[in-house]
This record gives C-alpha cells, sequence and structure tokens, in this order.
C-alpha cells in the first residue's frame, strides 16, 4: 500500500538504464573486436585476397604443367620437347651448345 510518506528510492530509476548500457557495450564492443567482428572480417578479407593470388600463380604453373605433360604423352611426341626433356635431366650438352638454366624446372 502506497502511502504519502513512502519514499522512492533514487537507484531505481538507474537500473534500466545501466542495464541496458551494459548491454549495449557488451554487443558494441564484440561487433567490432569479436571474432566476426568488423576487425576479423578485413582480416578475412585480406587473407581471401592473398590467397587468390596465389591460387592464380598455381593455376598458371599448373597449366603450364598440363602443356609440357600434353607435349609428352599425346602418342606424337615431339622430338625437339623430347631432346629437351632428356638433355635436362641427364645434365647432358654437346661441345658447341651454350647452356642457360633459368630455374623454372
Amino acid at each position: 500500500m502506497w502511502t504519502k510518506h513512502h519514499k522512492q528510492r533514487k537507484l531505481g530509476r538507474f537500473v534500466l538504464p545501466a542495464i541496458t548500457v551494459a548491454f549495449l557495450s557488451y554487443f558494441g564492443y564484440h561487433s567490432v573486436h569479436g571474432d566476426l567482428g568488423l576487425i576479423a572480417t578485413e582480416e578475412f578479407e585480406r587473407q581471401r585476397v592473398l590467397r587468390a593470388d596465389d591460387l592464380a600463380k598455381l593455376t598458371e604453373k599448373r597449366q603450364a604443367l598440363e602443356r609440357q605433360v600434353a607435349l609428352l604423352s599425346d602418342g606424337s611426341m615431339e622430338r625437339d620437347m623430347l631432346d629437351e626433356t632428356a638433355r635436362y635431366q641427364l645434365n647432358v650438352s654437346r661441345t658447341d651448345e651454350i647452356v642457360i638454366f633459368n630455374g623454372s624446372r
């Protein structure tokens, strides 16, 4: 029962705003710094770009290797390709040749 002499507490007026501020602070902090927050999203995007570049390089290298295999295994092996591969693997050259290794293999 309420009477005229009932004293209202000042603390009671701040409970709901304090809970609201705590709630918003918690979720605001984790939306920026959390595992799926803005900072982590930027890091994921940076890694995605780096890995896409790596994938492009590896795809190009694979296509080059597939072209070499196709030249060696299509049944009509080209004489130049056979000669080049044999010389490279056996480390053999003629006396009148100059060998330049570019490190591509």
